[in-house]
């Protein structure tokens, strides 16, 4: 583990489920930076939603700025798929970018963790390389 990673581990709380980092800028620079970082690993963004706009329009609630982007690596997502049809039910991979004491974080799915409820071990290697395509988005931001 190099430095930068060891920084990076260091100043984010752990989840179980997915991978963390909170950045020291502020949520509207964070959500472009993040959809930059996810096309340099080959991930589009399938969609977008504004939580803090949909809980406002529906409950007429006020949330924190919270948005969840739908991000897909096609050729990763081919593989799966081909391995195991009804994987559909588990994609796109979501990442989040929501505000915290006025500062961003970004939290990304941990797809190993994910795919294991299928229970189909053909998607183990999937996983690994969708897994380390993630780790060095939320490294890179």
């Amino acid at each position: 583990m190099n430095t930068k990673q060891a920084e990076n581990k260091k100043d984010q709380p752990a989840i179980s489920y997915g991978f963390r980092r909170e950045l020291g800028i502020p949520f509207e620079e964070a959500v472009p930076l993040t959809r930059a970082a996810l096309a340099s690993e080959g991930f589009g963004v399938l969609c977008e939603i504004d939580i803090k706009e949909k809980l406002k329009e529906k409950l007429g609630t006020d949330f924190r700025k919270y948005v969840i982007l739908g991000a897909c690596n096609p050729p990763l997502a081919l593989e799966a798929l081909q391995e195991e049809l009804d994987l559909g039910l588990l994609l796109p991979c979501n990442v989040v970018v929501y505000e915290q004491d006025s500062k961003a974080v970004v939290c990304a799915i941990d797809a190993a963790k994910m795919m294991s409820v299928v229970g189909n071990e053909k998607l183990n290697k999937t996983a690994q390389m969708v897994n380390e395509k993630l780790h060095r988005v939320i490294a890179s931001l």
